[in-house]
């Protein structure tokens, strides 16, 4: 334990120290018997001493530091007088009002010319002020002059607002025609410098240029006005006439004394009514209402008769809020117009009693190209339902008959309906493309999936006939409609087989610029200039009588390519042979994956197994063919001439049928193949089913494809359905 607190300072320790060394030496003289205590008491004295000496020695040394040091700062505190003796000097030689706030926002220091516009609150500027109490008393300030409909606590705020900116410079109004800019700017250390300069000057000399450049603006707007051809006259926002020129008085004849500037436009148009006439509906009220809008003007145009004078007017918003009128004579127009109106009448009447004729036959031949393509798409539609029932039942003998010759009838006679289900499909090719309503599915189509097919199905009837046909392939890809294409190029070819005798016929592509240029050669008979035009007319076979077909070919040809804007060219030379082209766009894109038909036969052994299928047609001969088609492929065939039917009689029977084959039409009235095919789904569940129809329209197709089912034409063809039935069995 130590005699002494090392807190303590040293002045104290050597205090205490020399007050333990007199009391022990006292002791020690009291007590001279007691020696060897005495002298051990004498020996820590001495001690003690040594101790005390060493701290008083220190002590010392601590002093001389302390004055040092005191040296030093009193030398500082000089030096920081005198910077900011220096400060306030620099600030003080500021031609602006200077303030600076603390990262607290307490004010520091000020110069004399800080708010020395606002002498009321000049005694407030103490350092320590702080910012809000800075704010609310300029506020407050008799001398500063608020903008109008502003209350000091809203200003106040605004300010507050700016202040928590890093950087804010603002004008400040006051009064007596005065203005301080104010630019407050943060410190790194999270002050604020504030700084107040008088702009009071350079916003008078801004406001009297503005003012000079307005009257020389005015002067010329004036001389302006005075130079037009149309009156005009100005409004403000109030409705106060501020502007108008001669040619306005001329026209609404104001006479000498014209209009007063700030008369309000509500009486000068009612001083000028009596004199005029709105035109083409539009009112004096309709007006007044317009110029009476507070929000948004839209410009309005009317006409109005004065005299014999005819006036355009309109009338149009500006940015002020104003609105400027202005009325442009246009008699000589109308006048003009009028006599061209009665001229055109006459005019008119004579071109109708010339084209009245012209327009009747017109209209007549109009008549019978419409009542012709309705009669060709409806007995096309009518002739395909027997044509399609007796399709199949020639096919359901082709099995049963064993007599000598007999199959080669069958097959002559199922040929020959063969090729009247082309020429129908022919005239129903041609009816659409008459009347526009073909429709075309353009897209990328790789030409070597049109060419291939083509070589491989014909390439036999040329072998036949002893004639070589050459199809080069390509690589090409071009922008159409696969299927119409497909068509074209088919009858190009099938053309130049037919009627080619000897040599050959050869298909190429070759790129011609950005499109592809399909070639069908021949070396056939060739065909006269004259006669070139005629060959792509309906029925138009040049005379040949001992061919097939009735010469529709060329004329689907000729139509398609038009439609699908695939030009299409003829050389041909007598004797020598013919070379048919056409030009199809390249395409950049890349061709759908080419959909390889399969047609399946279907298997006798497997189809015995079916329980049964459902048929629904209307049309009794063509349901007997489809029914002895399926019976004698060994299947089961339930037949019902119409949906209510046939729901009525599943529901007697209680089974569901393995397939359905629905007629798309089944009578006027009666619902369709897909609405029976949407309540039976309701009822039984999905089952595999196919439309039969002869209706190839846009809606049918559309119809079936909502619920996903794909459609069988008439002419039913025998292979296809068998392979639907083998499908749905496998």
């Amino acid at each position: 334990m130590s005699l002494i607190n090392p807190a303590d300072s040293l002045e104290r320790q050597n205090e205490k120290l020399l007050q333990i060394a007199e009391v022990l030496m006292r002791r020690v003289e009291q007590k001279g018997d007691q020696a060897g205590i005495a002298y051990a008491q004498f020996e820590r004295a001495a001690l003690l001493e040594g101790q005390v000496r060493d701290r008083t020695q220190d002590l010392e040394r601590a002093l001389d530091l302390l004055q040092e040091s005191n040296a030093r700062l009193a030398e500082a505190n000089r030096e920081t007088e005198a910077a900011r003796s220096n400060l306030a000097d620099a600030i003080e030689t500021i031609d602006d009002g200077f303030a600076m706030f603390d990262s607290t926002d307490r004010l520091v220091l000020t110069n004399s010319r800080f708010c020395s516009e606002l002498s009321d609150i000049a005694d407030l500027l103490q350092p320590g002020l702080r910012f809000h109490d800075y704010v609310r008393a300029v506020a407050d300030s008799d001398q500063l002059a608020l903008p109008e409909g502003e209350t000091p606590e809203s200003w106040a705020r605004s300010r507050l607002a700016m202040h928590r900116q890093p950087r804010v410079v603002f004008n400040v109004s006051l009064a007596g025609r005065r203005w301080l800019q104010i630019s407050e700017h943060r410190t790194k250390s999270g002050g604020t410098v504030i700084l107040q300069t008088d702009v009071s000057d350079i916003i008078l000399l801004e406001r009297e240029e503005r003012d000079k450049l307005r009257d020389r603006q005015a002067q010329m707007v004036r001389a302006t006005l005075d130079h037009l051809t149309q009156g005009v006259c100005i409004f403000d926002s109030d409705e106060c006439l501020v502007g108008w020129n001669r040619r306005l008085g001329e026209l609404l004849e104001l006479g000498e004394e014209g209009a007063e500037l700030g008369e309000k436009f509500g009486p000068l148009l009612a001083r000028l009514q009596s004199g005029i006439t709105f035109i083409d509906g539009f009112s004096a009220a309709g007006l007044r209402a317009w110029a009476a809008r507070r929000s948004a003007r839209p410009p309005v145009s009317f006409e109005i008769r004065r005299g014999r004078l005819i006036l355009s007017v309109f009338a149009q918003e500006m940015p002020d809020k104003g609105f400027v009128i202005s009325f442009t004579d246009v008699t000589a127009e109308r006048e003009a117009a009028r006599s061209l109106f009665e001229m055109n009448a006459q005019l008119e009447a004579r071109v109708e009693e010339r084209t009245l004729e012209l327009g009747e036959a017109l209209a007549a031949a109009e008549r019978a190209n419409a009542s012709k393509s309705r009669f060709v798409a409806a007995a096309s539609h009518d002739l395909l339902q027997p044509l399609s029932a007796a399709k199949l039942f020639v096919a359901a003998l082709q099995g049963r008959a064993d007599g000598e010759g007999v199959p080669d009838i069958i097959a002559k006679a199922e040929s020959a309906l063969t090729d009247v289900e082309r020429i129908i499909e022919a005239l129903l090719d041609i009816s659409k493309l008459d009347s526009g309503k073909a429709r075309f599915d353009v897209k990328p189509v790789a030409l070597s999936a049109i060419l291939r097919p083509l070589h491989d199905q014909l390439a036999p009837v040329a072998r036949d006939k002893g004639l070589g046909l050459s199809v080069m392939d390509t690589a090409l890809t071009v922008d159409s409609d696969a299927g119409y294409l497909r068509r074209i190029v088919q009858n190009l070819v099938s053309n130049a087989v037919r009627y080619t005798e000897r040599g050959k016929v050869l298909v190429g592509v070759r790129r011609n610029g950005g499109s592809a240029r399909i070639e069908v050669w021949d070396t056939g008979p060739g065909i006269a200039p004259e006669h070139q035009a005629q060959i792509f007319q309906e029925f138009q076979r040049l005379g040949v009588s001992d061919q097939q077909g009735l010469g529709l070919g060329l004329a689907i040809v000729e139509r398609a390519c038009k439609m699908l804007d695939h030009p299409l060219s003829l050389w041909s030379e007598p004797g020598v042979g013919s070379c048919f082209a056409l030009n199809v766009p390249l395409s950049s894109g890349t061709p759908a994956a080419a959909r390889k038909a399969v047609i399946a036969v279907p298997d006798q052994s497997r189809l015995a197994e079916r329980q049964f299928v459902l048929l629904v047609e209307n049309d009794a001969t063509l349901a007997r063919a489809i029914s002895l088609m399926i019976e004698g492929w060994g299947g089961h065939v339930v037949h019902a001439e119409s949906g209510e039917e046939a729901l009525e009689l599943l529901s007697e029977i209680q089974l569901v049928p393995d397939a359905l084959l629905l007629d798309y039409q089944l009578g006027q009235g009666m619902m369709t193949g897909t609405d029976f095919y949407r309540e039976f789904l309701r009822r039984y569940g999905p089952v595999p089913c196919r439309v039969v129809t002869a209706d190839r329209a846009r809606a049918t197709r559309r119809a079936c494809a909502e619920l996903e089912l794909e459609m069988l034409t008439k002419p039913l063809d025998r292979d296809r359905l068998g392979a639907f039935l083998a499908e749905v069995r496998g």
